[in-house]
């Protein structure tokens, strides 16, 4: 009888990054219980929005995002981290593109409730 082996094998940021080139489309790694490990690229400015169920996580991995509240900004560089608490209005913008990762629950929306022509598709695995 064989045992068939299973291939283990870790996700890299920048290989499945060099997979799409599309903006503000975020692509599903993996999940984590409920949670989804999306990668996108960004640049410009987005649109005000916010989630009123779930924080937000933006892991920076390229470049230089800004993130505007109504009262203030937080700007995060490569392998910094900021987590938007939910309800909580925000923008996000890039002069130059963007590499990130975003931590969200599974079925969140990147445009919140606001909807839009910036809502992208949900569940796009890469």
């Amino acid at each position: 009888m064989t045992i068939a082996t299973k291939a283990y094998k870790p996700i890299n940021f920048a290989e499945k990054l060099s997979l799409f080139s599309d903006q503000w489309q975020p692509r599903v790694l993996a999940e984590l219980n409920d949670y989804q490990f999306k990668i996108v690229r960004i640049e410009g400015d987005f649109i005000w929005h916010d989630h009123e169920d779930t924080d937000e996580a933006f892991i920076v991995l390229e470049g230089t995002l800004r993130i505007d509240f109504r009262d203030g900004a937080v700007t995060l560089g490569p392998g910094e981290m900021y987590v938007v608490p939910k309800g909580v209005e925000h923008k996000p913008y890039a002069e130059r593109e963007v590499k990130m990762l975003l931590i969200e629950p599974r079925g969140t929306l990147n445009t919140g409730h606001e909807g839009g022509e910036r809502t992208a598709e949900n569940e796009r695995w890469i």
